[in-house]
């Protein structure tokens, strides 16, 4: 499936209470940011979250998590008119994506 026709299944967009929150990703990406993992095979993705936390800001990260989880913006798309770089848009979809995943699995 292509970046442009993907859909990740957030309880805010789907409307399934068996769907993780985006606030419940939401709030792990900021726990993991704020502390990284330390040898953990996903401790890359902490270290991800830290630095865009770092560079952004908490608002803008956020703004763009929400419109790649909720509104299904493409990553880079979801970048636009917030100052973030397409590649760091890259990054963060692909980090919050990572953690909606092991939230599902954990349900």
């Amino acid at each position: 499936m292509t970046e442009a026709n993907t859909t990740y299944p957030v309880e805010d967009a789907t409307g399934n209470p068996d769907d993780p929150s985006f606030e419940a990703v939401w709030t792990l990406l900021c726990e993991r940011g704020q502390h990284p993992r330390v040898d953990h095979p996903d401790a890359h993705f902490d270290e991800i979250m830290a630095d865009v936390l770092e560079r952004y800001g908490e608002e803008t990260v956020r703004t763009v998590t929400h419109r790649v989880l909720v509104e299904f913006q493409p990553f880079r798309t979801a970048t636009a008119d917030l100052g973030v770089r397409p590649v760091d848009g890259v990054r963060i979809g692909t980090t919050a994506v990572a953690t909606l995943r092991e939230l599902r699995q954990e349900s």
